[in-house]
Parts: structure tokens; C-alpha cells; sequence
């Protein structure tokens, strides 16, 4: 079940990037400030990648934890 570990691995690592990403575009929105719905306006497409890498990093976890344990 190696594989399976490595797999999870390589998915978590893709989570990670992407929340990294979201990090990165926040606060740079926060540094650029502005009013709060120009704030919303520049936050809110960062929801979707956000819960999409949070996902992936979960579903990655869950591979390697199979994957040790089998």
C-alpha cells in the first residue's frame, strides 16, 4: 500500500499549495486595504479555492492514514 501513501502524499502537497495561495492573495488584499465591500469584492473568489485545497489536503491525509494502516 505504498502507493496509496505517495498518492496521498503528492494530493496533501497540491492542499497545502493552494491554501498558500489563498494566504498570499489575503494579504495582499489586506495590505492594499480599501472600503470593507472592496475588501468582500477581492475576498470572495478566494472561498471557493480555500475550501477546494482544504479539501484536497483532508482527502490526502485520509490516503496516507489508509495507506499506513493497510
Amino acid at each position: 500500500m505504498e502507493f496509496l501513501v505517495i498518492i496521498g502524499v503528492i494530493i496533501s502537497c497540491v492542499g497545502l499549495v493552494g491554501l498558500l495561495i489563498c494566504i498570499i492573495k489575503a494579504a495582499k488584499a489586506k495590505r492594499e486595504g480599501g472600503t470593507q465591500e472592496e475588501m468582500q469584492a477581492k475576498l470572495q473568489p478566494l472561498i471557493p479555492l480555500n475550501l477546494g485545497s482544504l479539501f484536497l489536503s483532508i482527502i490526502g491525509l485520509m490516503c496516507v492514514v489508509f495507506g499506513v494502516i493497510l
